[in-house]
């Protein structure tokens, strides 16, 4: 547990366990595709041989025979050689818990390869230094797709490996994040910064290792005065020294000042804006809020979805 200082309280930030290595993801060696399908879809000893057998007979590979008498679906083939590569990819009872999380519900899709691309840019622009600042995620309206980016970014971050993803829903206006990963939302971020001492407020995202969420919890009455306090800063810098990266999702702009505090306190941001919905002026707006500020504007993503 790591603890910090400031005038009006002790905050403890409870460090969750290390997420482990990929080559440490299986107490076994690498298993083999027909395993992991037989083991998914619990076949008998005499499915696996009919499987084996119209794979010698058609000189195919293990999975797509398995597909071809209906014993797997192409979906648990893809399951399959994402547990090979150690690539965090949920199975189906677990991407059915939101719509919203389209990396990890449709890992091979247009939308998930969108997020994956803008993965790319954000580790060109916001990580390519020795400094790693959280990243709030910010909008000027309600409706952008604000709460939709920021999920779907923390989880491509995640499946990168190799390191630590938190996600810090600071939208202590309507928070949402604990819904889309279907968290629970007893304790949170509002504990911390009014000096409760919360435990267990840092959650692991089940099917992926290395992401963690850290929720709001109880929806406080003065959201902008808690995230004015320095309890706030000293917690973001704390975050991101045990974290590889935060991703901060924040209220919309329209609501308040609450986005640029935080995202001053972040050190980045990135601005999403919604097609044919956000209007020039909004956007120009929240950016000049940054003016003479130390904030790295990472750049203004248009979502189409």
């Amino acid at each position: 547990m790591a603890k910090f200082k400031d005038s009006s309280a002790t905050v403890d930030v409870l460090e969750p366990d290390a997420a482990p290595a990929p080559s440490a993801v299986n107490n076994e060696p690498d298993r083999s595709i027909g395993d992991i399908i037989a083991e998914l879809r619990n076949l008998s000893a005499e499915q696996v041989e009919q499987v084996l057998r119209h794979q010698r007979e058609k000189g195919v590979r293990f999975g797509e025979a398995a597909v071809a008498l209906g014993l797997a679906s192409r979906d648990d083939v893809l399951y399959a050689l994402a547990t090979q590569f150690h690539y965090p990819y949920a199975p189906d009872e677990q991407r059915k818990v939101s719509h919203e999380l389209v990396v990890l519900r449709e890992p091979f899709s247009p939308r998930a390869e969108a997020f994956r691309a803008l993965r790319s840019q954000i580790m060109m622009r916001v990580y390519s230094g020795t400094e790693r600042p959280a990243l709030a995620i910010i909008s000027p309206d309600s409706g952008d797709g604000k709460t939709y980016t920021a999920a779907n970014i923390a989880v491509s971050l995640a499946q990168l490996g190799g390191g630590r993803t938190l996600l810090v829903d600071a939208d202590l206006r309507n928070p949402r994040q604990h819904e889309v990963f279907g968290l629970a939302n007893r304790a949170g971020i509002s504990g911390i910064l009014s000096g409760r001492s919360d435990s267990q407020v840092i959650q692991q995202v089940a099917g992926v290792p290395s992401l963690f969420v850290l929720p709001v919890g109880t929806t406080p009455p003065n959201p902008l005065e808690l995230v004015e306090r320095q309890a706030f800063a000293l917690l973001m810098r704390e975050l991101c020294s045990k974290f590889d990266h935060v991703v901060v999702d924040t209220p919309a702009a329209a609501h308040g000042a609450d986005a640029s505090v935080i995202a001053s306190r972040c050190g980045a941001a990135l601005m999403v804006a919604r097609q044919n919905a956000s209007r020039l002026a909004g956007l120009q707006d929240l950016m000049a809020s940054f003016a003479g500020s130390s904030v790295k504007m990472a750049g203004v993503v248009v979502n189409e979805f």
